[in-house]
């Protein structure tokens, strides 16, 4: 049996970051009847964020893009440098295509609208937790649009100059497997899926899960739909 403390470290640590207290409030109230997530923590501004990421050591920080005079997108350039095991849920009434790519490129774990439902906001952090990543449907058509786009000038590496193998892991990993479930799924160790993917990102110049996924969409190794 698992003591009360390993329990409890199970549990999602989240810390809420938003300049409007009754958004927050709300994001907490809606998860207080949840077991496996904690609010371990809020912020107003992305200096305070940045505070309690470092104090707090949360999971996941659910992040709003207006944030005063730090922005949102500031604030996950230095979580990004400085605490690169926090995984970063954009969580924004902003929907626009130039902030869904910069957010992207950043590599955030997720990006959703406010007008989410509490079972969408829970689905999120339990796949961003699991190390997949999580997009509304309205933001992985904005990101497969511009992958599709971005095809017709980029030619990235060839799949032939992966190993079996590596392009079995690199299928699995855009389908949003996580190393556990792959490792699973191949009958090998995540350790070893962990040493593949590092080589395949090498091979092929590509450094997050969404650009894996743009890679094999456009190379037809794995369909549209399983990404949507």
């Amino acid at each position: 049996m698992l003591d009360t403390k390993t329990r409890r470290r199970e549990r999602i640590r989240l810390l809420l970051v938003d300049d409007h207290p009754i958004v927050r409030s709300g994001v907490r109230r809606e998860l207080t009847s949840r077991r496996d997530i904690q609010v371990v923590g809020e912020a107003g501004n992305g200096k305070e964020a940045l505070a309690a990421v470092e104090k707090l050591e949360p999971d996941i920080v659910l992040l709003d893009i207006s944030l005063g005079k730090m922005s949102g997108i500031d604030v996950a350039k230095k979580l990004k440098k400085k605490s690169p095991g926090v995984k970063i849920l954009v969580f924004t009434v902003h929907n626009e295509k130039e902030y869904i790519l910069e957010f992207a490129k950043l590599g955030v774990s997720g990006y959703m609208s406010k007008e989410a439902s509490r079972d969408e906001l829970v689905k999120a952090f339990q796949s961003v937790h699991a190390g997949k990543t999580y997009f509304s449907d309205a933001v992985s058509q904005v990101l497969i649009s511009q992958y599709l786009a971005d095809s017709r000038s980029v030619q990235p590496a060839r799949p032939s100059e992966l190993t079996e193998r590596e392009q079995e892991i690199l299928i699995l990993i855009a389908e949003g497997n996580s190393n556990k479930e792959t490792a699973a799924r191949l009958k090998i160790s995540p350790r070893t899926v962990e040493t593949h993917r590092e080589r395949i990102m090498r091979k092929l110049d590509i450094h997050t899960a969404i650009g894996l996924a743009k890679f094999a969409i456009k190379r037809g190794m794995i369909s549209v739909a399983a990404q949507t």
